[in-house]
Parts: structure tokens; C-alpha cells; sequence
């Protein structure tokens, strides 16, 4: 951009300039609706279905164990041992890769819709420049980022304290209980220190999708310059616009002037309008205008009509009423049949005196 490279960005961006980021990755998005949503799928998979994937676990190691320990094992038995176990692991896993997988995919199909491109894992000069590091460091987004893990490490600090806090009576009980109560009671707070950290990640999220959507935005403004650039290159070039209308007005004067030929009568004005008539009631029921124009046109008009022996009549109300209301290839309003029909009427006696 010439002189205007460091004008303020006040415009809205365009449809054109969205569709350009989204197509190179640059989207509004959150990371931590990804990882909340995930982490949160996971708690209720393990919350769900943990006993059960402990006791497949437990009962995965006594199996194998006793299966190993036996003294003629072989290499044959080793395999077969390690194929059950990987089988075993994928079973009790899959629940919780299957949720964690369907999660991620869904956090970003509802923050940014369907997009697939490879744009942000195209290599550049810039991810690798010393200098945009630095500015990425030191930038605003940077300080954002800083003071968001600052507060998460708080929340996890003071949720876990209060809820430890809460527990601690409970927590002296369990001296006289069995170990497996210990175990339990143990999972239980941790469950919950976990759970409430999650909801209160949840919220920070949200907030942190809006912040994002308002950082999106207020990137992707554009300078005055910006618009008027991107508008001549949705539009074209003026000149050339200009130039292209200036060929098709031609092309359609010559494609009128071809059908002068075929006129009844010419109506003038005398010399400022021309309007070439037809009327055959075979052809149509009401008077058709093949030409009309003005100076230029319409000496034009009046001298194809001469050369071709057309009668031209002055009118001067009906060729104005009619310049301003009829456009070639459209038969005439019926207002004007009476002015028309008295024209017509006209041509037709020359033309048979002319023919006596």
C-alpha cells in the first residue's frame, strides 16, 4: 500500500477478507473449550466406568502373572501372552479414547465448523525469524496468555485446598478403616477436587472464546485503503468497466440501426429524438419500437430511414412521451394507440398515393 500503509484499521472486515483467513487457518479459537471438554469427557468416563476398567486391570495382571509364572512358558506362549495383554489394554482403553477423540473433534467442529486446510503447516520464514519471536513474546496476546495460566494454577490451588479443607474431618476417621476404604475415600476427593477445577475451567473457557472471537475480529479490520483496493478487485478496474459498457452501448446501437430497415415509420422530434415503428398485425397487436435516440442516434436513425425510403413524421409529445417510456423490442403502452394509430393511418394513405 503507497501512502496509507499505516492507516488505522477502523473498517469491518469484508466477506472476501473472512473467507480469505478461514481459508489459511485463521479462525477463532479457543485451545481450552479443546481441553476442557476433553478433560471433562474423560472424568465422567472414568467416573462411569472406572470400577470396571480397575477390575479388568486387576484382573489383566493376575491373569497374565499366573500365566507367566509357570515354568514351561515358551516363546510361542510369550507371544501369545503379549497379544491377549495388547487386546486386553485396547478394550479397557477404548471408551476412553473413543470420548476423548469424539470430544476434540467436536469442540472445534462447534467453535469453527468444518475446515480442513494444510495453510497453517505450510513452512515459513516468519514462524523461524528471531525479531516476530520477540514481538510474540512481548505482544498483548502474550501477557493474556501469561496471566491465564497464572489464574488456572490459582483456581487448581485454592479448589483443592478448599475442598481438602472441607474433607479434613473425614480424614481423621479413616485411621482405624481398612485399606480399600482408604482407597476409595481417596479417589472420591480427588474425583471431586478434579470435577469442580473442571466446571470452573469450563467457565474460564467460555469467557476465553469470546476474547478469542474479539481478537479475531479486531485482526482481520481493514484500513479505508484496504476496502477500496479489495473493492476494485471484486469489481474490476473503472477504465476497464467503463470502457467494456462503451463497447456493448455500440454493439447495441448496431444491432438497433440493423433493424431501422425494417420500420414502418419513423417518429422525430424533428432533429433532437428519432423512433423507428413497426406494425404488422400478423406479427404482433400493438406497434413495436425497433430504434429510438437522441443527436447523434437519431441522425443516424432518420438517415437509414431515408436511405430506405421510410416515411419520418413529426410528433414532438409523442416522441418524447414515447422516448421516456419505450425501450426497443417493446410494443408501445396503450396511451399511446390513438397518436400511433393517426400516424399509421397517415403512412398508409402516402403509401397509396405513392403506389396510384
Amino acid at each position: 500500500m503507497p501512502e496509507e500503509t499505516f492507516q488505522e484499521r477502523t473498517e469491518p472486515p469484508t466477506d472476501k477478507r473472512r473467507q480469505d483467513a478461514r481459508r489459511k487457518g485463521n479462525v477463532a479459537k479457543s485451545t481450552e473449550i479443546n481441553s476442557v471438554l476433553i478433560l471433562l469427557g474423560g472424568l465422567l468416563v472414568l467416573r462411569i466406568g472406572g470400577r470396571w476398567m480397575l477390575e479388568r486391570v486387576a484382573w489383566m495382571f493376575k491373569h497374565f502373572f499366573g500365566m507367566i509364572s509357570t515354568p514351561e512358558i515358551s516363546e510361542e506362549t510369550a507371544r501369545a501372552v503379549a497379544t491377549e495383554a495388547f487386546a486386553m489394554v485396547a478394550r479397557i482403553t477404548l471408551p476412553l479414547v473413543a470420548v476423548v477423540v469424539v470430544l476434540g473433534i467436536l469442540a472445534n467442529v462447534l467453535q469453527v465448523g468444518l475446515l480442513l486446510t494444510g495453510e497453517p503447516l505450510t513452512p515459513k520464514l516468519e514462524k523461524i525469524n528471531p525479531l516476530s519471536g520477540l514481538k510474540r513474546m512481548f505482544a498483548v496476546r502474550s501477557l493474556v496468555e501469561a496471566l491465564k495460566n497464572i489464574m488456572k494454577i490459582v483456581i487448581i490451588g485454592v479448589v483443592a485446598y478448599l475442598t481438602i479443607r472441607g474433607e479434613f474431618r473425614n480424614f481423621l476417621g479413616l485411621a482405624d478403616t481398612a485399606s480399600n476404604v482408604v482407597y476409595v475415600f481417596m479417589l472420591t476427593v480427588a474425583y471431586k477436587i478434579v470435577f469442580r477445577i473442571v466446571l470452573i475451567l469450563l467457565f474460564l473457557a467460555v469467557l476465553d472464546y469470546a476474547y478469542q472471537r474479539y481478537e479475531h475480529e479486531k485482526n482481520l479490520k481493514m484500513t479505508r485503503e484496504e476496502v477500496k483496493e479489495e473493492r476494485k478487485q471484486m469489481e474490476g478496474d473503472p477504465q476497464i468497466k467503463s470502457r467494456i459498457r462503451s463497447l456493448q452501448r455500440e454493439m447495441g446501437r448496431r444491432r438497433m440501426m440493423q433493424e431501422v430497415p425494417r420500420a414502418t415509420v419513423v417518429v422525430t422530434n424533428p432533429t433532437y429524438l428519432a423512433i423507428a415503428l413497426r406494425y404488422e398485425p400478423v406479427e404482433s397487436d400493438a406497434p413495436m419500437v425497433l430504434a429510438k435516440g437522441k443527436r447523434a442516434v437519431a441522425e443516424k436513425i432518420r438517415a437509414v430511414a431515408e436511405e430506405h425510403d421510410i416515411p419520418l413524421v413529426e410528433d414532438k409529445p409523442l416522441a418524447r412521451a414515447m422516448y421516456d417510456r419505450v425501450e426497443p423490442g417493446e410494443q408501445i403502452p396503450m396511451e399511446f394507440f390513438t397518436a400511433v394509430a393517426e400516424i399509421l393511418a397517415y403512412v398508409y394513405r402516402l403509401k397509396n398515393k405513392a403506389a396510384a
